[in-house]
């Protein structure tokens, strides 16, 4: 009964006209970046953490970045179906069946399966996430330095393990993360690492050149080096079919709704999972969708199920993501990572003892994303020939306008254009990592959580008096470090089995 009387306050605190001003222009922003083609929400709320960071309201900003990140989300699956070109990874499996509808003339029924299962999964999920948040506290108020070490240990372990198709690829990723985390002065010894002799690198690599070199920088020079790649016809929408509702039939409704609350049991755990991420439930969801559908044979050519069930994973992992965030701190995907940044700009610590500090907040963010989903299907909608008309602006001028506000936004933190050099620098290196398939995601965590593993480790060897026991001593420690081993072992069992099947065959 608390967390339902949290929530109520919470629901006091975001319905005030200037906060529910933020949740509208989130939501907008998000679907107009998840509408372009190449554009996710980590690179939108890169972009808008310096305008953040001017800003005096930490709860309305926090609250326009989730509608950002839900709102992208949604806004995704019209470029996929549309367009055949998803505007962020997790979309991919949307596009499999959605763009075959939009080729058959059913776009209006495929936009709709995927804005109102988003709604479902997106309310469904948030509720989860509003019971589930309380005791993943009160458990986290127990940990201790090694047991956070040990989380961070598992975070990065798993997110490089599942990401990308390369265990190697993604642990290089991972390691350039960490090298620029440790740039600056060493807090325990006080000597410079990694400067170069340059005072400006003293202070470390401010998270806000990172994040907008990364992803601003790196992924709006990838995108525009591979335009003639990039398919450029946008499917047409038929007119409103008669006899259904909300441009769906009967039959549509009759085989979306299951989908919808499969794709949603799927998505929430994943997302909360140190895994993280959208990618492998939405994968999830359309696999099983494909084996247990009557209309299987339909798979491939335009079947809705393929379209309900990733979308509702897709949403329904976003609430699952911000379990860890804000429970524990830890970032299981790369927009959860620039989410630690802004909370870290507002000298919040995303743990249990955000939960103490700053209830107000936590729980108008998450009433926030009830209010989100009603504006998003509200927009998705009837909005639709507007975003559609988005999809024609010329690519050039898009990306151009990218590029000239990330870096009027590097400079803006700073004033130093020293910090804009790394900026671009950072950018050509992740246009180059995804060109060569690195993953990016590990090297943002790598960032964010290389120091606070650093830190933590050394407090546990402080308190142990440099005993390394004590990362076996203690049963949840010990517990996360061989979760740890598992998941990073656990992409090899399929090639292990594979290799002795291969034996045993050459034998008989």
């Amino acid at each position: 009964m608390s967390a339902f009387t949290d929530l109520l306050n919470g629901f006091a605190t975001v319905l005030s006209p200037q906060n529910l001003l933020y949740a509208a222009i989130g939501v907008t922003i998000g679907t107009l970046i998840g509408v372009l083609p190449g554009i996710g929400p980590a690179l939108t709320i890169a972009l808008l953490l310096p305008v953040a960071l001017k800003l005096d309201d930490p709860t309305g900003t926090l609250i326009m970045f989730a509608g950002i990140y839900y709102g992208a989300m949604y806004g995704g699956s019209t470029t996929s179906i549309l367009l055949n070109t998803p505007g962020e990874s997790a979309s991919v499996a949307t596009s499999i069946e959605g763009y075959q509808m939009a080729r058959r003339g059913r776009a209006r029924a495929a936009l709709a399966t995927a804005a109102i299962g988003s709604f479902v999964a997106g309310t469904i999920s948030t509720i989860l996430l509003t019971f589930a948040a309380g005791p993943m506290a009160s458990l986290a108020v127990t940990f201790r330095a090694s047991d956070y070490f040990a989380l961070a240990v598992l975070a990065m372990v798993t997110v490089t393990a599942m990401v990308g198709t390369s265990m190697v690829r993604g642990l290089m990723s991972l390691t350039f993360g960490l090298f620029l985390g440790l740039i600056g002065i060493d807090s325990l010894t006080g000597q410079a690492r990694f400067t170069f002799g340059m005072p400006e690198l003293l202070d470390g690599v401010d998270i806000v050149v990172v994040i907008v070199g990364l992803f601003a920088i790196g992924e709006t020079l990838y995108i525009a080096s591979r335009l003639r790649e990039l398919p450029a016809k946008v499917a047409p929408l038929e007119p409103p079919a008669h006899g259904g509702f909300a441009w769906m039939s009967r039959q549509d409704w009759s085989r979306s709704w299951r989908p919808w609350l499969r794709g949603t049991a799927i998505g929430f755990p994943f997302g909360a999972l140190p895994s993280g991420g959208a990618e492998i439930p939405t994968f999830l969801s359309y696999t099983y969708e494909k084996r247990r559908s009557k209309h299987s044979k339909e798979f491939g050519e335009g079947a809705i199920e393929g379209v309900a069930g990733p979308e509702a994973a897709n949403n329904a992992s976003f609430s699952g993501v911000l379990v860890p965030l804000l429970t524990l701190g830890i970032p299981t995907s790369a927009t959860a990572a620039v989410l630690l940044a802004a909370f870290g700009y507002f000298d919040l610590s995303p743990g249990p003892q955000l939960f103490e500090k700053s209830p107000t907040l936590v729980w108008a963010l998450i009433a926030s994303l009830f209010v989100g989903n009603l504006m998003l299907l509200a927009l998705n909608l009837p909005m639709i020939r507007i975003w559609v008309k988005v999809l024609q602006v010329p690519r050039p001028v898009l990306y151009t306008g990218i590029l000239v506000f990330a870096t009027l936004g590097v400079y803006a933190v700073s004033g130093n254009i020293i910090d804009v050099i790394i900026a671009f620098a950072l950018g050509v290196i992740a246009m180059f990592m995804r060109h060569f398939n690195f993953p990016l995601a590990p090297v943002i965590l790598g960032v964010i959580l290389g120091p606070m593993m650093e830190t933590q480790f050394r407090r546990a060897l402080l308190l142990s008096d440099n005993d390394l026991s004590i990362f076996v001593k203690r049963p949840l420690t010990l517990t996360l470090l061989v979760l740890a081993v598992l998941a990073f072992a656990l992409p090899h069992v399929p090639k292990l089995f594979r290799r002795k099947r291969l034996a045993f065959g050459e034998e008989d």
